[in-house]
């Protein structure tokens, strides 16, 4: 399941970075903003476990996104779910452990 989000969230980063260039990868337009500089990979984690994006690099540095928020590791319902686990008493070493097994790395 994680690596079916994985693929299509990447390329729907590919489509949006052709939208903002105004050029395919590999086209050649007059209409182009700009060139491609390769990949940054990011590793957010949600509920079904941490993907691997691979978020496009713009020559100009200007490419952005909706759908990473800049500088999130995590799903929000997943931090209010520890703060709310730390808020009840539980101890670090058990959210430790209960974050290990959906998200396959402990917190």
């Amino acid at each position: 399941m994680s690596k079916l989000l994985e693929t299509i969230l990447n390329q729907v980063l590919l489509t949006q970075s052709s939208k903002q260039l105004g050029a395919a990868l590999y086209e050649r337009t007059e209409d182009r903003a700009a060139y491609r500089n390769g990949f940054r990979d990011k590793g957010p984690t949600y509920r079904i476990g941490t993907i691997t994006l691979r978020v496009p690099r713009h020559r100009n540095g200007d490419f952005s996104t909706s759908m990473i928020e800049r500088y999130k590791r995590s799903e929000q319902a997943l931090v209010l779910a520890m703060i709310e686990m730390v808020i009840q008493g539980v101890s670090t070493r058990r959210i430790e452990a209960v974050t290990e097994e959906p998200c396959g790395r402990g917190f």
